[in-house]
């Protein structure tokens, strides 16, 4: 009996009932079969070696496709936990997942005090075991045989897993000397793991429970060739000399108090001129396309979040209620759209309302466990650029495309070029995680792919990524280092609009339910301004930069020159200030320099008797001396959005 298999070109091979993904790659070059790691059937990644009986769609996985590097890493961490076992016997595991930067695994080392003084030795353990080209073994396994194995190992975390797993569907994976708890897949053999580092150490309670035992989780990365592995390290170097925290410390941004609250930013007066010039860039393209700004309170009542369904979904990671003396209970806001709803349920509309658009820079709260908090990427207290969109069903594509346009427009003007855009879906093996009608996701589904073919956009399709209220278009962006960020996000929800009962009345006379469309360009303010730092390194847009200009007096006597220039260039809207330190032109120039001012005025006894300023520009050196009516022209033209 034979099969028919579609490539992701179209073509369709083929084959014996049976045959593997790296049989298929090897029915088309060696050279492809000897770069497979996995591969994709039916939208789900396996093994290649895992035999395939039905007509099916495959994509062999190399190291180029993220699904691909996936599988390697999770397989670097059983070739990992395989290393520790040999040189720490008794050592228990946790979990061991793939991560965007590599992976890790959370371990239990009993007696041995494991420190950065072990990672090189334990680095050495890794490549001496890969160089032995071990086979990923997969192993189908009864329950009370698994029980027995990692009982007999003595490994409680392992047991701990097998509670939740349903007799049937358990498997090992099997590599050398080790066997783990995994559903996989996994690469061919070890031999591919050509380098490696192990990266960080770090804490982490067993199921992130601080009720539960404290684990050691090892943070490493391996790569198919050593080359990869030192041009990662040389980029790593280039993002700490970017790292928003730093960078926000010295260009005195933004900072963080144990006092207020982990995870709880303060915006220092410099980082809030930047938050506030993102602010009226964004509502100010937002008035032009229509939306109607809105305010709520920080705070909502319970059963807002219950009707919402957030609370069963979220309730867990919200924080703990605000009780009153009435016996009410109120949350901290986790989120916007409830309240948004209720301001569209504040009276009655009609069809020839619609699209209604409310926006606003709405600060929310999640609870985030400390050792997950990162510098303003990963924070407790945030604002979101929501929007919420009421509109007819018939009207959800052009909305869409239209804030697809608003989108690419904030991207454009931060200097963020490489994109691509992620048609997130609901996983149609697993539906009960979402709520609605088939027939509403469906639609809705329908709705972003047109919409992102229309306009042409590099797309990827996720199956199971959608939210659990409707499918979503998610921008992964690609800084200057070439990592990849999830900043705009568009839903479409027909979930809410039924929670709230919201109507309109139609051109029948009759009541319908309008579509919202979720929609959010920054994300989170204080998560876009952690990336936009990293990108620029901190030197800012001209519109944008805090400090657009430094005045450097050549001493005393012409301070009251340079303020009357400082004056006049703000009056044009231009915000600077003076150095008038008693420091020598020199030090001045490279300290404006660090502090990544775009323009430095020097003005002396010249320029104060010429009534001019000689101009500076940032990486750029001097460009003349030039009159101040010039100087603003030149200005206004850079720093034109």
């Amino acid at each position: 009996m034979t099969i028919n298999i579609t490539l992701p070109d179209g073509s369709v091979r083929e084959y014996p009932k049976g045959a593997t993904s790296m049989e298929i790659a090897l029915s088309i070059s060696e050279g492809l079969a000897r770069n497979v790691l996995a591969a994709k059937v039916n939208g789900t990644v396996v093994d290649a070696s895992l035999p395939i009986h039905a007509d099916s769609s495959v994509q062999l996985l190399t190291w180029n496709d993220t699904d691909g590097k996936a599988t390697f890493w999770h397989s670097s961490a059983h070739l990992l936990a395989e290393a520790l076992e040999s040189l720490y016997p008794g050592t228990k595991f946790g979990i061991g997942p793939a991560i965007e930067t590599g992976f890790y695994y959370d371990v239990d080392f009993g007696e041995v005090e494991f420190n950065q003084e072990h990672f090189k030795k334990l680095e050495d353990k890794i490549l001496e075991l890969a160089r032995l080209k071990s086979d990923y073994k997969r192993q189908e396994i009864s329950k009370t045989d698994a029980i027995h194995y990692f009982t007999q190992k003595g490994d409680e975390y392992k047991l701990d897993l097998l509670e939740g797993l349903e007799d049937g569907k358990i498997t090992f994976y099997t590599q050398g000397n080790f066997t783990d708890l995994c559903r996989g897949p996994h690469i061919p053999n070890t031999g591919f793991i050509k380098a490696a580092k192990v990266m960080n150490i770090a804490g982490a309670y067993w199921r992130g429970d601080i009720s539960k035992k404290q684990l050691t989780r090892l943070y490493a990365v391996t790569f198919p060739k050593q080359k990869e592995l030192e041009d990662y390290l040389l980029l790593l170097e280039e993002a700490k000399k970017r790292d928003h925290r730093k960078l926000g410390r010295e260009l005195e941004l933004f900072t963080f108090s144990e006092n207020v609250g982990m995870g709880l930013p303060l915006w220092l007066p410099k980082g809030t001129v930047l938050r506030e010039r993102l602010i009226n860039f964004l509502k100010k393209a937002q008035e032009k396309a229509g939306y109607q700004q809105v305010a709520t309170p920080h705070i909502g009542n319970k059963k807002l979040y219950v009707t919402s369904g957030h609370y069963e979904k979220y309730g867990k990671d919200s924080f703990q209620a605000i009780h009153t003396p009435e016996e009410e209970e109120y949350f901290l806001k986790p989120m916007n759209c409830p309240h948004h709803c209720e301001i569209y349920k504040s009276k009655p509309r009609s069809y020839k309302d619609l699209p209604i658009r409310y926006a606003e820079f709405g600060t929310v709260y999640r609870y985030e466990q400390s050792g997950e908090l990162h510098g303003l990427t990963r924070v407790r207290g945030f604002t979101q650029d929501d929007a919420h969109l009421f509109c007819m069903k018939e009207q959800v594509k052009e909305e869409f495309l239209k804030v697809i346009d608003l989108v690419l427009y904030v991207f454009k003007a931060l200097g963020f070029e490489n994109y691509t855009a992620q048609i997130s879906l609901r996983d149609p093996a697993n539906k009960a995680k979402y709520i609605g009608s088939d027939e509403n996701w469906d639609l809705a589904e329908r709705n972003i792919i047109e919409a992102a073919a229309e306009k042409g956009l590099n797309t990827v399709t996720e199956l199971g990524e959608a939210a659990f209220y409707g499918p979503k278009l998610d921008f992964m962006v690609k800084d200057a280092l070439g990592r990849k960020w999830q900043l705009g996000t568009i839903q479409v929800d027909y979930q809410l609009p039924e929670k709230f009962q919201l109507e309109y009345t139609g051109a029948d006379n009759q009541k319908h339910r309008p579509v919202m469309i979720h929609r959010a360009p920054f994300g989170s303010l204080e998560r876009f301004t952690a990336v936009l730092i990293e990108h620029c390194a901190g030197n800012f847009p001209l519109w944008l930069a805090p400090e657009q200009f430094i005045i450097l007096p050549i001493s005393e006597k012409y301070h009251d020159y340079a303020l009357s220039i400082k004056q006049a260039l703000e009056e044009e809207d231009i915000r600077g200030s003076i150095d008038e330190r008693d420091e020598k032109i020199g030090r001045k120039i490279r300290d404006a320099e660090v502090a990544k001012i775009p323009f430095m005025l020097v003005v002396g006894e010249k320029e104060q008797t010429e009534n001019t300023i000689q101009v500076r520009k940032k990486h750029e050196g001097d460009l003349g001396s030039m009159n101040l009516e010039s100087f603003i022209s030149m200005f206004k033209r850079e720093a034109k959005v």
